[in-house]
């Protein structure tokens, strides 16, 4: 299987959440899966690739070519192969496409815009592959938090819940997604 890993670039975090997305990546691949991800070489980005390498997994990075003209990121030392886009869309697209589920690990602003995107097109039922959120140090209580608190005020069906879930442990997170069925709900279901 191959799995995509959302994640933030940023080298000012806890070196914690560095350790555990490594940790993470290293047991995807001793599980026998590979990495799909957006190329970074730094932050969770970076952790994750190095983690899927050290286990012995292939990593494919998708990054557009204007981050790199911009020193916008680096790409990653452990990516087997790169595919360079002009777009963020197209690089959205390509992990998308390439992915047999979806991982978000604790990120900023892209890693939640990649994160609702993939959960809407799940709800609209344009795809129906397993999606996760790596909890790690309760890093997404509040967005949690947030979800429920749209549910409750009737912006999001109660439903929507059932199309993702949240792990603090890497192997209970994995064996889900090796396990996950995806969901019988119908767009109505899941939208009224």
């Amino acid at each position: 299987m191959r799995i995509c890993v959302y994640g933030g670039a940023s080298v000012k975090i806890d070196p914690d959440y560095i350790r555990a997305t490594e940790a993470l990546g290293e047991k995807m691949a001793k599980r026998g899966h590979d990495l799909v991800f957006g190329a970074g070489g730094t932050g969770l980005m970076g952790a994750i690739a190095k983690g899927v390498s050290d286990g012995g997994g292939k990593v494919l990075g998708v990054i557009p070519r204007f981050f790199l003209d911009k020193n916008v990121e680096i790409v990653s030392d452990y990516c087997d192969e790169v595919i360079y886009t002009d777009t963020m869309r197209e690089r959205k697209q390509i992990m998308e496409d390439s992915a047999d589920a979806f991982i978000m690990t604790p990120g900023g602003i892209g890693t939640f815009e990649e994160f609702f995107e993939i959960l809407t097109l799940k709800q609209l039922g344009q795809l129906n592959k397993p999606i996760v959120i790596f909890n790690h140090m309760n890093y997404y209580v509040e967005l949690i938090d947030m979800m429920e608190h749209s549910i409750e005020k009737r912006f999001i069906n109660d439903a929507v819940q059932t199309l993702y879930s949240v792990f603090e442990d890497a192997d209970e997170l994995l064996d889900f997604i090796e396990k996950d069925k995806g969901t019988e709900l119908t767009v109505e279901e899941l939208k009224n």
